[in-house]
């Protein structure tokens, strides 16, 4: 990452004599001295060991992703004392083996390509072709070789064929691309490119991932499953505003601009939905209404490199799709014939505040149509909780409930039409535990037999083998390591150990990991539960500075995994070893619990589950008399950061520091995805007031009494700098003193950058624990 030059400086905006004054920080600081003492440099090296990038070195044997490259066998790769190992794996005959012999192929490599490389530093992250015992393909600094893992020699095979970023074919043979709003395939076996559509045009081109909030250059498609036909859509963005800013640049700074839906506008993005024939390059309209830019689960078009909510029959027959209506209260379910482009009506569902087919962010949608039994699997939150139905493909009707009760269906991870089961993950089932922790299922499509399939408490990783006999499990808990384990499908039963984490290091640097706790919610009856984070050196006989680390949803939390993690939202432990207890609580507005759970302040985002927040944090300083509420600080970035300002203009009392980052500090300049969802469509009363002013935090600044840190990037495309300034502009009008980091030429993204990281550090230090910062220490110098 690069720094900022000394020429950005941190700067206060002060009002003085009617005049917008910028005063270098260190001026007041000469004239406005910090009682309290001072921490050094040595402290900040110390927090800076706690910083995940470094923790995540000192974790070994903890994650385990698997890589199928033969039916049921895989590999993976896994750090280890001095870097990393290649294991690989046979569930049937049950054997866990090196993949390799680590020194013999380190100096095979080293020899062919005149380098030198350590058994456990090979310059590998990925295996081509791998046949264990036999040989493989790895990349090397460009560079393919194939290696013979009986003699250990390796000889260059060449470059690798690289056709461009795109989506690539279930055969291998293509990979679909966009060009000057085309689409377009690369045929790796002729080594030529193919231009299947010719009359795209600027803002009206195919298969485009431009969100408003979210553009790439990859293309949003789905392959169907013999590589002959790709469904996809044409976006038409014409007439839609644009967003705009300027990229710092000498000697003019350049102008950049692109559609951007806002809530409430009258022209969005619409898809036009296609179907691509490669053979003969037909591209087949689907004969259904154009559809908002919508999926039936948070957030985005795309799951990996899938188009979410479509879905192929395995013989390319039929595509099945979920529309989604533009308050998101309602999605269809339509069949369509992909030769002809006919489309028929499946089911529809609506839901008074929102639909969704899943109950977590990025989860992929939970419906499946099941050709052979010409039925549909199907999810609602019908009943206040995530569960699962079965309906008649063909009439459209309910068949039978499969799951219910109070508690969530996370993922649909495999169904098995002939045998008439699936297994899922669900969250809240099993009593006594922690209602976010996961575990593994099967039933019966006719809802019988339902079955855990994971006997240890705790939150399990799921990960199924292809022909679903086997699944990897690692559980963990936030305080306990993971162990990993493959098993069987049929029973749960352990079929070997794969890992056991070894947290060695980090016990001997001093670090531990988060304290779970519950605690009541604003209504004193509903339960909330989070994290607790100390420092190292914590003394029971002082009183600490209590900062939360918000993020408030709605489409997750600020916890994040309910497993072992070194790595917590905003750093978190790194900014608790300055001397802080952090807590991280998921309010009410956050997901996987009930439905009701989810949608607390819908209609009212700027309540950010902000009451919940301090309800648990006046429960754990009742509990531990070394939580000082008098010096209680908030921080968050993005949602967080909203969230954060939303704290001291909203509960001036409570929070006292803040430092916010990137903020959606005004859902009505945030895009029409977002805000339309959780907010719901903007509407204007006879008197003239919009349904989002009670969201918008400017309209709040006279509140500010505080201590407020705003910061964002010129480049913030996603969420535009316009919401934080329309804020600065607020509090100058109302006389406030603030302070202010404008971050150049950065995107959303900076939260983690050395730069914004140390600046937060010193901000806490400073207002919030009443000492002065060591000067202008630099994060990894």
């Amino acid at each position: 990452m690069t720094h900022p030059s000394s020429s950005f400086r941190f700067f206060r905006l002060v009002l003085a004599a009617g005049l917008l004054l910028v005063v270098p920080s260190a001026l007041l600081a000469q004239v406005d001295p910090i009682p309290g003492g001072q921490l050094t440099a040595a402290d900040y090296q110390r927090a800076e060991a706690f910083l995940s990038g470094n923790l995540e070195t000192r974790l070994f044997r903890a994650q385990v992703s698997p890589v199928f490259h033969e039916g049921d066998r895989f590999w993976y790769r896994v750090r280890v004392p001095g870097g990393f190992e290649f294991v690989a794996v046979d569930p049937e005959r049950g054997v866990r083996e090196p993949a390799f012999d680590h020194s013999r192929l380190s100096a095979a490599l080293s020899r062919a390509a005149n380098g030198s490389f350590e058994a456990w530093q090979l310059p590998l992250t990925s295996l081509h072709r791998f046949n264990p015992g036999v040989e493989v393909e790895v990349e090397v600094e460009g560079t393919r070789f194939r290696c013979d893992l009986g003699g250990y020699e390796c000889d260059e095979v060449g470059e690798p064929v690289r056709p461009p970023a795109g989506v690539t074919s279930p055969d291998g043979r293509y990979t679909a691309f966009r060009r000057d709003h085309d689409l377009w395939v690369f045929d790796s076996e002729e080594g030529e490119e193919i231009r299947l559509t010719t009359d795209g045009e600027e803002r009206y081109g195919y298969a485009s991932d431009s969100q408003g909030w979210r553009r790439t250059e990859m293309p949003i498609l789905l392959w169907s499953p013999d590589s002959r036909r790709i469904a996809t859509y044409r976006l038409d963005e014409r007439g839609v505003e644009e967003m705009h800013l300027l990229r710092t640049a000498e000697p003019r700074p350049e102008h950049v601009a692109w559609p951007y839906a806002l809530p409430g506008d009258s022209v969005v993005p619409m898809l036009e939905r296609v179907v691509i024939h490669l053979e003969d390059r037909r591209v087949v309209p689907l004969e259904t209404p154009p559809d908002h830019q919508r999926t039936s689960s948070c957030c985005g078009l795309a799951r990996g490199q899938d188009w979410a909510d479509v879905e192929w029959s395995r013989d390319g027959s039929r595509l099945a799709f979920v529309s989604v209506s533009r308050d998101y209260r309602t999605a269809t379910l339509r069949v369509a014939d992909p030769e002809t482009g006919a489309v028929r009506t499946v089911l529809e569902e609506s839901h008074p505040i929102f639909f969704e087919s899943h109950v977590a962010s990025g989860g992929v949608p939970n419906w499946r149509v099941l050709d052979g039994r010409r039925e549909v699997l199907w999810f609602s939150q019908r009943d206040g909780w995530g569960h699962l139905f079965l309906y008649d493909l063909d009439s459209g009707a309910l068949k039978n409930r499969i799951t219910g009760g109070d508690w969530n269906v996370l993922d649909v991870t495999r169904v098995d039409p002939e045998a008439g089961t699936l297994h899922f993950t669900a969250v809240g089932r099993e009593a006594g535990e922690d209602p976010y922790h996961r575990h593994l299922y099967r039933v019966g499509l006719d809802g019988s037999g339902l079955t855990r399939l994971t006997s240890e408490s705790g939150d399990h990783e799921i990960t199924l083998t292809p022909s679903g006999a086997f699944f990897v499990a690692r559980v963990s808990t936030v305080e306990v390591p993971p162990v990993t384990t493959l098993r069987r499908t049929r029973d749960g039963g352990a079929v070997r150990l794969l890992e056991d984490a070894d947290v060695s290091e980090l016990e001997l640097l001093g670090w531990r990991p988060p304290e779970s706790f519950r605690a009541k919610g604003r209504d004193g009856v509903t339960d909330v539960y989070g994290l607790l984070i100390r420092p190292s050196h914590f003394d029971p006989e002082k009183r600490y500075p209590v900062v939360n680390a918000i993020y408030p949803g709605p489409q997750t939390g600020s916890v994040g995994t309910r497993g072992y993690a070194v790595s917590r939202r905003g750093q978190a432990h790194a900014l608790a070893e300055l001397g802080f207890i952090v807590v991280l609580v998921d309010a009410l507005g956050s997901p996987l619990r009930s439905k009701a759970f989810h949608t607390a302040y819908y209609g009212d985002m700027g309540d950010n589950g902000l009451p919940d927040q301090i309800a648990a944090m006046r429960e754990l300083a009742s509990r531990h008399p070394w939580i000082d509420l008098d010096r209680a600080g908030i921080y968050g970035h993005s949602g967080g950061g909203f969230a954060t300002a939303a704290a001291l203009l909203r509960h001036p009392d409570f929070f006292h520091v803040g430092v916010s980052g990137a903020g959606n500090h005004d859902n009505r300049g945030y895009t029409y995805y977002w805000g339309e969802k959780y907010q719901g469509l903007l509407t204007v009363d006879e008197d003239g007031v919009d349904s989002y002013e009670n969201q918008a935090n400017h309209l709040l600044a006279e509140n500010l009494r505080g201590r407020l840190l705003l910061s964002y990037g010129t480049m913030d495309t996603n969420v535009h700098p316009n919401t934080t300034l329309l804020l600065i502009d607020a509090l100058v009008d109302a006389n406030k003193d603030f302070d202010l980091l404008v971050l150049p030429n950065r995107g959303h993204g900076y939260a983690n950058e050395p730069y914004a990281v140390r600046r937060t550090w010193d901000y806490f230090v400073e207002h919030l624990m009443g000492k002065a910062p060591p000067r202008e220490y630099r994060i990894g110098g």
